[in-house]
């Protein structure tokens, strides 16, 4: 029973997404997280700094 209510939690959708994720090889899996690690850094240290563009 217990099995029963965890399937149900997952759709068929996300099953298939699940799926696809493990065809890759861990090359792959290596080179986009790397590439997701990188982002992420940089978006940390970025400043936004507003200026507005119509001066008066």
């Amino acid at each position: 029973m217990e099995l029963k209510k965890k399937e149900s939690r997952l759709s068929e959708a996300d099953i298939a997404y699940l799926k696809e994720g493990l065809k890759r090889t861990y090359t792959e899996r290596f080179e986009m997280t790397t590439r997701l690690y990188k982002i992420q850094q940089t978006l940390s240290k970025a400043t936004i700094i507003h200026k507005p563009f119509i001066q008066k």
